[in-house]
């Protein structure tokens, strides 16, 4: 088979991008400058206003930006985050770095994002933050979530990590505040050329804490206000993104048409569960997620016509070796579970051909009528 169909083309990006992204490099090179600085200022700046928000804090990827929010907020031992049970590791690794105790919420199966539903039964005396997770670049359906964390006085912090559209800001009326932490590893939807991720908030306060926390507990060089960590986002990584975003709206555009051809074409093939859009609540399309009982099947299936697939991902927290020592069982979770079991990632990216996506959708239905 000569036909080659990669999950995501991350040197088309570049060359999309070459000319802003040379610039970019040969400006910081030029300019002395190689941690913290204007550089990454100016892309702070930039990215706060494309989502909306008042500040934003670069830090070095975005489990970091999710732990310096904890730290942030004073949440540690003894307190307890009420996390999705369906997720990728990071969203619990968060919770454990900082001393907490991870409480696991069952997603709604149709969008695979925490079920809010199930959020109050969850809630105890020692409950400070809940942290939907936006996975796939579903938007989680926040109005209730925002009502349960207000009459509640819980914190909220978003795991924004696959989640990256224009007015993406974390919700604003949070009576305890809220932030969102964001990746931009290589292959999100805006990704830098390494680890880097940042923290976007309103709150004037937390801002200047991550700020300090992120650089040795200090604002001003030697001076340590608080135990804090080395995690900044560093001028050169600062500077690719800059010169990506002003392309993010116009790829985001390119992989909603992709993710609607998938829709429309894949429909009604008996077995084949595709992407739900949740009511009022934009996606991003990061990933474009099917699931299918015979998983693994259809993976080998497409991968002997030279298409690459991903799983997303192929155990949930809870029965990773890392989480053992909780005690939880195969069948303690058994939503996200089905999903782990099931879930598979197909081609997507705002550089893929409507043929390669044509070429992809006739493999999936020639897979589901032969399995009939």
């Amino acid at each position: 088979m000569d036909k080659k169909i990669p999950f995501l083309d991350l040197k088309a990006a570049y060359l999309e991008a070459k000319d802003a992204i040379d610039t970019a490099y040969q400006r910081v090179m030029d300019s002395g400058w190689y941690i913290l600085g204007e550089e990454l200022e100016a892309f702070e700046s930039e990215f706060a206003q494309f989502s909306g928000a008042r500040h934003c804090i670069g830090v070095g990827n975005g489990l970091e930006a999710l732990v310096l929010i904890f730290l942030a907020k004073g949440i540690g031992p003894g307190d307890e985050v009420i996390v999705p049970s369906n997720t990728y590791i990071a969203s619990w690794l968060a919770v454990s770095m900082v001393g907490a105790k991870v409480v696991p919420v069952e997603p709604k199966l149709a969008t695979y994002n925490l079920n809010q539903e199930l959020i109050e039964a969850a809630i105890t005396p020692t409950t400070k933050a809940i942290m939907p997770v936006h996975l796939y670049g579903q938007k989680a359906e926040m109005k209730l979530i925002t009502e349960i964390a207000n009459r509640h006085g819980l914190f909220l912090i978003e795991d924004s990590a696959q989640m990256q559209l224009r007015g993406h800001a974390p919700v604003k009326d949070v009576s305890a505040g809220s932030a969102a932490g964001f990746s931009f590893y290589p292959g999100k939807n805006l990704g830098a050329f390494g680890d880097a991720g940042c923290v976007v908030t309103d709150d004037d306060n937390l801002a200047e804490t991550l700020k300090k926390l992120r650089n040795y507990g200090s604002k001003q060089k030697y001076y340590n206000e608080v135990k804090g960590r080395n995690s900044r986002l560093d001028p050169l990584q600062a500077a690719f993104l800059r010169a990506k975003l002003p392309l993010l709206e116009s790829w985001n555009l390119r992989r909603a048409q992709i993710a609607e051809y998938y829709r429309e074409t894949l429909a009604g093939l008996d077995g084949l569960v595709l992407p739900v859009i949740a009511a009022g609540c934009p996606h991003a399309w990061h990933i474009f997620a099917i699931r299918h009982p015979q998983r693994d099947a259809l993976q080998a299936w497409l991968v002997e016509r030279g298409i690459g697939t991903l799983i997303h991902y192929p155990i949930p927290p809870h029965l990773s070796e890392a989480y053992s020592d909780l005690g939880y069982r195969k069948g303690d979770f058994p939503i996200a579970e089905e999903i782990h079991q099931t879930e598979l990632s197909l081609p997507m990216g705002p550089h893929m051909s409507m043929e390669d996506a044509a070429y992809v959708a006739s493999a999936i239905r020639e897979f589901c009528q032969n399995s009939d």
